[in-house]
């Protein structure tokens, strides 16, 4: 079973800095794109920034510039290094991996966490 477990959100004041991790465990032949992505009550889930199997990066523009997506390969793990923040940054972030099981899995598969609350206070 392949799981995604995010840490690292928190209460922090406008102007702070957070650091999201997003660990992935289980059955993996390769990860090939990663993502941040961040919902409010009652909205659709957001991009924040993706990352793909070979470091591409893209962000979108209310972050660009205060947020940096990172992977680690061989950690399986993915970041999200979040300065300057806003109270609009307020939201749970989740992570998400595009994953092939294993080396007989030709089909690659998106598997998201459960979320982590990251909230900005003025």
């Amino acid at each position: 079973q392949v799981q995604l477990v995010e840490s690292g959100g928190g209460l922090v004041q406008a102007g702070g800095s957070l650091r999201l991790s997003c660990v992935v465990s289980g059955s993996i032949f390769s990860i090939n794109d990663m993502g941040w992505y961040r919902q409010t009550p009652g909205k659709q889930r957001e991009l924040v920034a993706t990352i793909t199997g070979g470091g591409s990066t893209n962000y979108a523009d209310s972050v660009k510039g205060r947020f940096t997506i990172s992977r680690d390969n061989a950690k399986s793990t993915v970041y999200l290094q979040m300065n300057s923040l806003e109270t609009e940054d307020t939201a749970v972030y989740f992570c998400n991996a595009d994953i092939r099981p294993t080396i007989a899995t030709l089909r690659v598969f998106r598997y998201w966490g459960q979320g982590t609350q990251v909230t900005v206070s003025s």
